[in-house]
């Protein structure tokens, strides 16, 4: 090894700089570590569960972050010297071949990288700064994901949160039971909820109602009257024998609950990365036109839930002019997607990543490569993805957000939310322990027809075996009895000669 790269070693490093680097490495580290520690603390103290979960599923995040850091560190000197013909590398180029730097800007251990795959005719499969971009941009990606699903939350929340007073205003009604359970009537078409969401009969009214769905989650996505029908329907559904269900908490818990769910990154989350690496071709322009993807997919949601409201009110419309007590929808599966509500949070979840993505990946290459980045592309393509970025951001966080956390109680069934927490806890132990004891009680069905099975034949065995010694034994006597009696018999033919 020559004098120039052995200068460059930890061996002819002061040891200042190394002690210095390490304190700041580590001091970053602990602030970090001991900050999510005191997080989770607080979140215990104030029992807020669902939220102290999600701190674990970043904790997760952090740590599988951690881990790639590790395998791209530790195999990176291998993964340099994978050497391949240069014609395989001169295809699916994110830049021309004719705006590649020269070859003496790179650096010492780029040159022998570069020199080892050589000297075989060869070139590196993936150069070594390419792999610390690569490592970089992972790293970003994950961090804004995070960050942005944590920002819609609390925006959402903050939307969800201003209709407390709604909720405030019906609990402050001061209704007792027997006056909700009253006979009364109310005219259906005169319904605040039914003149602004029912829009008539026939083809034209289908047409009608999607176009205004689709412009209604644009502003006032959710009214007062749609609270309170909403809020009656799940209610008279789920908790028909307490009319003072605060449904405005239980949402809020429901909501907590899926948090931990959106600001994960799911396997296929990372298939989709992949995919775009694989896609994002010179020429091609992918990282513009996949910025479509979640605006469309944005858009479709919004419409669908907005559209689902306005079926819940079509159904009452069509059925009755007028009802007795107050008006209530009908909760149900049908009016989702493939009947399952769930699908919802899945897309929420994919919109938040994908536009996550897009947002890390700018400012991965403004910072990396700069604006004039060929893989940037042009500034026309540039300003259209930041500003379908930043509308995606808020129009999730005012609309989607809080449509989701009330339209999908409108489904069959209700979530675990509707419990408090200790509730919650309890129910799950004694579901627990009552599948314990299924099993046990399986266990040992199994093992007593086990053994019916094996000892049976046995058993037949020795119940024979004792009946034909129990016939032996009777039989044995009679045999010996007979000859006395003939005797006998002898005897007394000789005894009646002789008289």
């Amino acid at each position: 090894m020559s004098e120039g790269e052995d200068a460059g070693t930890l061996e002819y490093t002061p040891t200042w700089v190394v002690a210095a680097v390490c304190t700041v490495i580590v001091t970053i580290s602990l602030a970090v570590e001991r900050l999510i520690h005191y997080t989770g603390k607080y979140l215990k103290k104030k029992r807020q569960r669902p939220l102290y979960e999600a701190l674990e599923k970043v904790k997760e995040e952090l740590m599988l972050l951690g881990f790639i850091s590790l395998l791209l560190t530790v195999f990176q000197s291998t993964i340099v010297k994978i050497c391949v013909p240069q014609d395989i590398t001169e295809h699916l180029l994110p830049c021309p071949l004719s705006g590649k730097p020269s070859d003496h800007n790179s650096t010492p251990d780029e040159s022998a990288d570069e020199g080892f795959c050589a000297a075989k005719g060869k070139v590196p499969l993936l150069p070594l700064e390419a792999l610390h971009h690569l490592h970089i941009f992972i790293f970003v990606l994950a961090i804004v994901h995070v960050t942005f699903s944590v920002l819609t939350i609390l925006f959402g929340g903050v939307k969800i949160r201003q209709w407390k007073a709604w909720e405030d205003s019906i609990q402050q009604e001061n209704f007792d039971t027997e006056e909700v359970l009253r006979p009364k009537f109310t005219h259906v078409q005169e319904h605040d909820f039914i003149r602004g969401r029912f829009l008539g009969f026939g083809k034209c009214s289908v047409c009608k109602g999607w176009l205004h769905s689709f412009f209604k989650q644009f502003y006032g996505s959710i009214t007062k009257s749609d609270y309170v029908s909403l809020r009656l329907g799940f209610i008279t559904t789920h908790c028909r024998g307490n009319p003072k269900f605060n449904f405005h908490k239980y949402m809020i818990r429901a909501l907590e609950d899926d948090f931990k769910k959106v600001v994960g990154i799911s396997w296929y989350l990372w298939v989709f990365v992949v995919l775009f690496l694989l896609l994002n071709v010179h020429g091609w322009h992918t990282y513009f036109w996949i910025a479509f993807i979640p605006f469309s997919l944005l858009l479709a949601l919004g419409t669908k839930l907005e559209h689902i409201i306005s079926e819940l009110a079509h159904e009452v419309a069509e059925k009755h002019i007028a009802i007795e007590g107050e008006l209530a929808v009908h909760p149900s599966d049908d009016h989702f997607w493939f009947h399952r509500p769930k699908i919802v949070l899945f897309l929420i979840h994919f919109i938040l990543f994908q536009n996550a993505f897009e947002i890390a990946f700018i400012f991965w290459i403004w910072v990396q490569y700069g604006l004039n980045s060929c893989i940037m592309g042009q500034v026309r393509y540039m300003v259209p993805r930041l500003v379908i970025g930043v509308f995606i951001q808020v129009l999730c966080s005012y609309s989607t957000l809080p449509l989701y956390a009330v339209v999908t109680q409108m489904g069959t069934h209700f979530k675990k939310s509707i419990f408090d927490e200790h509730i919650q806890v309890g129910l799950v132990d004694w579901a627990q322990k009552a599948k314990k004891r299924n099993k046990m009680l399986k266990t040992a069905e199994i093992v007593v027809q086990e053994n019916a099975t094996s000892t049976g034949p046995q058993l037949v065995e020795k119940e024979c075996s004792q009946e034909e010694n129990q016939r032996s034994n009777e039989i044995e006597p009679s045999n010996e009895i007979e000859p006395s009696n003939e005797m006998e018999s002898s005897n007394t033919a000789d005894a009646s000669d002789n008289v």
